[in-house]
């Protein structure tokens, strides 16, 4: 199973449409909400939205993803918990 890459920060950019926080247009968070959405699509689009993320904005979602992934919630949800 691949971990979804939103990371709580679902905020669009009005002028490219893509999220702040993990990169995606609306049209690939409908995708990756699909149950026919395959796991190579999946892995292939996590490698294309970091080819849209630069510098700060990049390495905020590595790292919040990578928590997502072995703590089971983003760095964003786990410091609003707090």
């Amino acid at each position: 199973m691949i971990i979804s890459p939103c990371i709580s920060i679902c905020k669009s950019d009005p002028v490219t449409g893509y999220c702040y926080g993990c990169g995606r247009s609306n049209e690939e968070k409908k995708i990756w909400k699909d149950l026919s959405t395959t796991d190579e699509w999946k892995k292939e689009n996590i490698k294309e939205i970091q080819k849209r993320l630069h510098g700060w904005q990049l390495e905020s979602f590595k790292e919040s993803y990578e928590h997502k992934i072995k703590k089971g919630i983003s760095l964003f949800k786990k410091n609003n918990l707090k």
